[in-house]
């Protein structure tokens, strides 16, 4: 009974060592770069969208204009 449990064990963590067994892409290579560029067109809009989230893409309108940093 141990033995089988450390192997059960074992083989639990070479399995999640190893990786998906069923490979995610395409073994040719064609089909591969298809497969990537539909997978990557999701993950472009990233920036555009964390900007517009923080509201990093709109002007800031803390100061109307410039000030020297003194008493005027």
């Amino acid at each position: 009974m141990r033995t089988r449990f450390g192997m059960a064990l074992v083989v639990l963590l070479a399995a999640a060592q190893i990786g998906c067994i069923f490979p995610i892409y395409s073994s040719s290579p064609d089909v591969r770069a298809r497969q990537l560029i539909f997978t990557s067109e999701g993950y472009r809009h990233i920036p555009e969208i964390w900007e517009r989230i923080w509201g990093l893409d709109m002007p800031d309108v803390a100061t109307p204009y410039r000030t020297h940093g003194g008493v005027i």
